[in-house]
């Protein structure tokens, strides 16, 4: 155990309980180191960062790691540092680590046993949790969640805490479980016979092994053509195949995409060199009597034409899931998209367990498939909100905030101020935002980073104080821009420098929305531009004011 901590107490309630020591477990604790409050953190491995002493399988992140900015502004920085974890310390960024643009993974090991080390924080390693619990039931909650259970808890009084028991026989006790302990177990898609297939986490990674062999990859994620793109000088014929059309992330802007760093097996595919991408489902895996597979295909491209292939290997890389396998009946999470998230209200919390919340790469159940909360540049600010909820909710502390002068100009200074550098905005774009609110005695005031959609039932109930109407900011791209090919110049309306089609611009831009009662009652873009400096007075700044002063007149008449 790397560091002894006081909060091991069997008798001692703790504020929080994190399980898992990755990113997001120390960049919460980091939050709650931070305020004082009784924490800590238990980890399965022998030090932070466990899951990346195993993957990426071949040790290559694909999150950016951009040292040199041409910035001097850490804020700005942050948009190209796609790994560091938020602190003060700006000797603690991983930056600091490596120059690779895309980084080895064991840099990223020591980068967050150092992260850990160096704050201080309270993590009790070498401690499987066998069980989580709360003996008598679920219990009342806070009624913090959307969730039937949550609210019905919430009239009911304070919860009984949590026990969460690890395998060496200490129990701990927590009014709050926050389970950061990522997608841990492969996800497989129900086909026949896929348990005889060879799994991503477990297939060797020596190409030698696969020479002259045919290979069938299940899959068409990141993994799936990381491992393609590693077999192709060795592997005689590769296929991947899988139901969907194959995301390429320059398109969608979703990172979780198809990578161009691992898109090299394209080019082998549409230049007829033995490898394809089936687009189909693979309706059976069968093991011939060789030793090889036999594995029906139906071809989506082909009005479902099913055909039997024969290949040698066949490796699964579907994706993972969260392990559920430690909860006790009685706080076991609801799940939800094919059973692979636990579902989440708007604060990060179970919908069926008050008390039990989530971090990390579990909370992309929020924006599946649309930002970033799968990845560290973007849950690195989930836990940051979640530290705030937690505050607020727990102890009565404020969100952070500041208050603005009732003048339209000034309150499109702060905006073009805040999207000018935030990198919050920037990397969990469309899903966090700043809010602007205005009281029923004109009071304005300014909260940085609220996720968007905790902030319309955060309002409601009356977290923000007393709310007569608000403004949300966020960054965000423009409509169907997944839809539009970005290297086409003649699929898209390029708006840099006119204000009244900015609504077209594809780009990422932003975008400032008037709300009332849940009821969007305006919106404003901010004409894009090609450096994201949004700071022209003409263009960007005079028709902002425009657009507010004509939604004080409203709320202030």
């Amino acid at each position: 155990m790397a560091h002894e901590t006081a909060h091991e107490s069997a008798h001692e309630v703790l504020d929080c309980l994190i399980v898992g020591a990755g990113p997001a477990g120390l960049q919460l604790g980091h939050y709650l180191q931070e305020s004082a409050r009784r924490y800590l953190i238990v980890e399965a491995g022998d030090g932070a960062g466990a899951f990346f002493t195993r993957f990426p399988r071949h040790r290559t992140l694909i999150s950016v790691n951009k040292v040199h900015t041409g910035w001097d502004d850490p804020e700005l920085n942050l948009r190209m540092d796609w790994n560091s974890l938020l602190s003060d310390d700006p000797e603690l960024l991983f930056t600091k680590y490596s120059e690779r643009y895309f980084p080895a993974a064991d840099d990223y090991v020591r980068y967050l046993r150092d992260f850990a080390e160096r704050r201080g924080l309270a993590v009790r390693y070498g401690t499987r949790i066998r069980r989580i619990s709360r003996p008598g039931g679920p219990g009342p909650g806070s009624g913090s969640g959307s969730g039937s259970e949550n609210e019905a808890a919430a009239a009911a009084g304070p919860r009984p805490p949590f026990e969460v028991t690890a395998d060496d026989g200490t129990v701990f006790r927590a009014r709050t479980v926050v389970a950061a302990t990522g997608l841990s177990q492969p996800y497989l898609p129900p086909i026949p016979g896929i348990e005889t297939a060879e799994p991503y986490t477990e297939v060797s990674v020596d190409p030698e092994e696969f020479t002259g062999k045919r290979v069938l990859i299940l899959g068409k994620g990141n993994s799936a053509f990381e491992t393609a793109d590693n077999l192709v000088e060795k592997a005689a014929v590769i296929h991947v195949a899988g139901p969907h059309s194959v995301q390429l992330a320059w398109r969608t802007h979703f990172v979780g995409h198809l990578r161009a760093v691992n898109n090299n097996f394209l080019d082998t595919y549409q230049l007829k060199s033995q490898n394809a991408v089936l687009d189909g489902t693979v309706q059976s895996i069968d093991r011939a009597p060789d030793g090889g597979y036999r594995v029906t295909v139906s071809f989506a491209r082909a009005d479902e034409v099913t055909k039997d292939i024969h290949y040698d290997r066949v490796i699964v890389a579907t994706g993972f899931r969260f392990d559920d396998s430690i909860f006790a009946p009685e706080v076991r999470p609801e799940l939800t998209i094919k059973d692979r998230f636990p579902a989440q209200t708007e604060e990060f919390e179970s919908v069926n367990v008050p008390g039990l919340r989530f971090a990390g790469t579990l909370t992309q159940m929020r924006d599946f498939k649309h930002s970033t909360s799968g990845f560290i540049h973007g849950f690195r600010y989930n836990a940051r909100a979640l530290h705030r909820i937690l505050e607020h909710r727990e102890h009565g502390v404020a969100w952070p905030h500041s208050t603005l002068d009732t003048e339209a100009y000034a309150i499109a200074d702060a905006v073009l101020d805040r999207v000018n550098r935030t990198s919050a905005l920037w990397q969990l774009f469309a899903y966090l935002g700043d809010l602007v609110t205005i009281a029923p005695d004109g009071e304005v005031r300014h909260w940085s980073e609220v996720p968007v959609d905790f902030a319309e039932r955060a309002l409601a109930d009356g977290f923000f104080g007393d709310v007569a109407s608000y403004f949300t900011v966020t960054l965000e791209y423009g409509k169907d821009h997944a839809l539009v090919d970005p290297f086409d110049v003649t699929a898209a309306r390029i708006a840099q420098t006119d204000a009244e089609n900015a609504p077209d611009g594809r780009y990422l831009h932003p975008v400032v929305r008037h709300v009332r009662d849940g009821v969007c009652l305006a919106e404003h873009h901010v004409t894009e531009n090609l450096e994201n400096e949004w700071d022209s007075p003409e263009v960007h700044r005079a028709p902002l004011v425009d657009f507010l002063a004509g939604a004080l007149a409203e709320e202030l008449s």
